[in-house]
């Protein structure tokens, strides 16, 4: 469905963040006449009035009988479809989508391809694969679009030319590609764990959702990650295949980057802390390869590339403590894979925050051999953890504190490292609650350690460059 295809229907806007914003203005740029109604908070009101748009009306409660009034509901990514008052307005009739399938649609060629498209989606490393990904285009001159869940809604740049579209979409945006009935060039997918069950109702609706992108989706050239034991048994007769973290192709043996049998390069040097962003390297160079791109020559480009906030993120040592800012951690798994980064380290890991019910059994298992100096439980699912790994700590030997928020669970990190080591934000659990996002997160945890909030917090190489 194109914008023009919305001419003259019923339509509504559900949402009102930054895609939200995006959309209200895609749509009245292209649809000046149209009639739009707008579902946001009462708090919202005030800024989307102060718009003087006489054509858009605002309403505050989307329940499913105002839904299934329209033909069609453009829905902000983080509002689930598989809600009561969603599931109820799509029975009836109402067709809902995302900017991302609206921008998809408007950029597909005769033959239903986005040809300059490269899709990045996983349950952990989409943002740096993207980054990464976006940085390299760019190294091989190839005017570029870092767009998508990452920060810059697609529809905000509808108008914007570039040569590449490196475009990061979460499990709540994948199927809006398949949805738009366009198929993007090129599509990797990184690695699947369990996430977002809250928004996605299962783990298997997660895993579909999320795979979508190249089950449904169909792109021309899929990457996959042949280590990624979900993937690995994937198969799709509609795309060719191309993967990486296999023998055959881009892949590391132990620091060191090969193609196939060649030697490409050393990576401990490189600003990827972490095998996993290492192994993203080699997704992105798989993807260069299948752009047409020389991804041997380009990987030397990597040692250029700025690492994002809150990932991995060392802020600096103050009076003998390392802080480390991992508030993208939403999962159990990334919490583990932070603590493998500083084993060897004395490291005290505050963990929790809003309970999506994932299970933290995995985590627990792995603190009775590779245990750090201190866990410190906070948030909504700190509890549940903390009940969790009371016989774990006893039985290895590690601190085990409660704290009742990010400010005591800093206390109490530094009071379990006497002399000095690792104090790690690694949450493994969303923000939701005290935190509008991962990133106002990292940003009180950086003001509490000392560091300057402003000075961590920007993405670089976000739009058209």
């Amino acid at each position: 469905m194109r914008i023009a295809d919305l001419s003259g229907r019923r339509v509504a806007l559900w949402g009102w963040g930054h895609e939200g914003r995006a959309a209200r203005a895609a749509l009245r740029a292209h649809l000046p006449q149209q009639s739009l109604t707008l579902f946001c908070s009462e708090a919202e009101a005030a800024e989307v009035a102060a718009l003087g748009d006489p054509l858009l009306s605002i309403e505050h409660a989307a329940t499913g009988e105002r839904l299934a009034a329209f033909d069609v509901v453009v829905k902000s990514p983080g509002i689930s479809p598989y809600q009561p008052e969603a599931a109820y307005a799509a029975q009836q009739g109402t067709r809902f989508i995302g900017g991302t399938a609206l921008w998809f649609a408007e950029r597909a060629d005769a033959a239903g391809e986005v040809a300059n498209a490269i899709c990045v989606t996983g349950t952990k490393g989409k943002s740096t694969t993207s980054s990464l990904l976006a940085h390299l285009l760019r190294a091989a001159g190839l005017r570029t679009a870092l767009a998508g869940n990452i920060g810059v809604p697609l529809l905000e740049l509808l108008d914007g030319h570039a040569d590449a579209w490196a475009i990061e979409l979460s499990s709540y945006q994948t199927r809006d590609v398949a949805a738009s009935g366009a198929r993007p060039r090129i599509a990797i997918v990184t690695n699947l764990h369990p996430e977002h069950l809250d928004w996605h109702g299962s783990e298997a609706r997660y895993i579909a959702d999320k795979l979508a992108l190249v089950t449904q989706a169909k792109p021309r050239i899929a990457v996959l990650n042949a280590a990624d034991p979900l993937l690995a048994k994937l198969q799709l007769p509609d795309s060719e295949i191309h993967w990486y973290g296999d023998a055959r192709g881009w892949h590391l043996r132990e620091d060191a980057l090969y193609r196939g049998e060649a030697f490409i390069m050393d990576t401990v040097a490189l600003p990827l802390p972490g095998r996993h962003n290492r192994s993203n390297l080699c997704a992105v160079l798989t993807a260069l390869e299948a752009f047409g791109l020389d991804a041997a020559a380009l990987a030397a480009h990597a040692a250029s590339f700025q690492p994002l906030p809150n990932r991995l993120q060392p802020l600096g040592e103050k009076d003998g403590y390392l802080y480390v800012n991992d508030s993208i951690s939403t999962t159990p798994m990334a919490t583990q894979a932070a603590l493998d980064l500083y084993a060897g380290r004395d490291v005290a890991v505050l963990v929790g925050g809003h309970d999506r019910g994932l299970p933290w059994d995995e985590f627990s298992d792995a603190m009775r051999v590779r245990a750090p100096r201190a866990v410190i439980t906070m948030g909504q699912n700190g509890p549940r953890i903390h009940a969790l790994l009371m016989l774990v700590a006893a039985q290895a030997g590690f601190v085990l504190e409660a704290a009742c928020d990010l400010a005591e669970a800093m206390d109490k990190a530094r009071a379990a490292l006497p002399d000095g080591g690792v104090v790690l934000l690694s949450p493994g659990a969303p923000s939701f609650g005290p935190y509008r996002n991962y990133v106002e997160r990292g940003r009180h945890f950086a003001r509490l350690a000392g560091f300057d909030p402003d000075a961590i917090s920007g993405i670089q190489g976000m739009g058209i460059a």
